[in-house]
């Protein structure tokens, strides 16, 4: 399976990323098959090859999470809810729904 992750390069305490397309078994630092971005989080740098990355997501390849959160701010794949925002918000309807029938009750 082909994993969209981030490749560690640069100083100790200096580190910077490159967004790469390479098998789910391969090592971290391992030869990608493609490198398709660079992220830096001290300047919050982001660049993407977008033509490259929608190919890679159409040929099914998965993004790990970090990849997945750069992908929703560049733009490429809508932003997913969180199981557990879903169920606090199915919890809080629900509650919304027995106070508004205890309050019918005691009108």
């Amino acid at each position: 399976m082909i994993k969209l992750r981030l490749k560690r390069f640069g100083k100790k305490r200096e580190a910077s990323f490159r967004l790469v397309a390479c098998n789910s078994t391969s090592r971290r630092d391992g030869r990608p098959l493609q490198e398709m971005g660079f992220y830096n989080p001290r300047t919050k740098e982001i660049r993407l090859d977008t033509e490259a990355l929608k190919i890679r997501l159409q040929q099914g390849a998965q993004p790990t999470d970090a990849v997945r959160s750069l992908l929703e701010k560049g733009g490429l794949i809508e932003k997913t809810i969180q199981p557990a925002e879903v169920v606090g918000k199915m919890k809080q309807a629900a509650a919304r729904e027995a106070a508004n029938k205890a309050k019918t009750v005691e009108d």
